[in-house]
C-alpha cells in the first residue's frame, strides 16, 4: 500500500510540472489532492494546480491582511480558543454575530484569512500538511436575520479548499 502511494506521489509530482507550476509542497499536502481525486495522479495534478492559480489569485501576498476585510472583522463573531488535548486548534463561531455579507469578495477573503489563521495556530511541532481544526458553532440567540445560505455555502466550500493545502 505505501509502495502504490509513492507511486502515486511520484506521478503527480510529474503531472504537476508538465502542466507549468511547483511541487514545492511536501507529501501530506500532495496526499490530500490525490486522496480526493481517488488516487488518480492526473486528476489530482489539475486539481492542485487549479487550486495554486486560485490561491495566487485569492491571496497574492500570500496572506489576507486585516485591513482588507474590516467590515467582516468588526461583529467579533469569531474566537480562536487555543488547540484541543490532541494539538488542533479550536474555533468559536458566534452565528448570531454574523449578518450576510453585502460585499462577497471581502467576507471570502474573510474566511480564507480566517482559516489561515486557524490552521496556522495549530503548527507548532506539527507538519505542513496535517492541519486539522474543531469548529464550534454556536447558535445561541440566532434569528432568521442571522442565516446566510451563501455564507455557509461559501465556507464550506473554501473549507474543502483550505484543508487540502498549506501555504504557510
Amino acid at each position: 500500500m505505501e509502495e502504490n502511494k509513492e507511486i502515486a506521489l511520484t506521478q503527480m509530482r510529474k503531472s504537476v510540472e508538465k502542466l507549468g507550476c511547483s511541487t514545492e509542497y511536501g507529501d501530506p499536502t500532495l496526499m490530500r489532492f490525490l486522496i480526493a481525486r481517488t488516487m488518480d495522479p492526473e486528476k489530482a495534478a489539475k486539481m492542485f494546480v487549479q487550486w495554486q492559480k486560485w490561491r495566487a489569485a485569492m491571496v497574492p501576498n500570500g496572506f489576507i491582511s486585516e485591513s482588507e476585510i474590516p467590515d467582516e472583522l468588526m461583529p467579533r463573531k469569531l474566537f480562536l480558543q487555543g488547540l484541543s488535548k490532541d494539538g488542533f486548534a479550536v474555533l468559536l463561531v458566534k452565528a448570531c454575530k454574523h449578518f450576510p455579507s453585502k460585499d462577497q469578495l471581502q467576507f471570502k477573503k474573510f474566511v480564507v484569512h480566517l482559516l489561515d489563521k486557524t490552521i496556522a495556530s495549530s503548527f507548532r511541532g506539527r507538519e505542513i500538511g496535517n492541519e486539522k481544526l474543531i469548529g464550534i458553532l454556536d447558535l445561541q440567540q440566532i434569528t432568521y436575520k442571522n442565516i446566510d445560505a451563501r455564507g455557509l455555502i461559501t465556507g464550506f466550500q473554501f473549507i474543502q479548499v483550505r484543508l487540502f493545502s498549506s501555504s504557510l
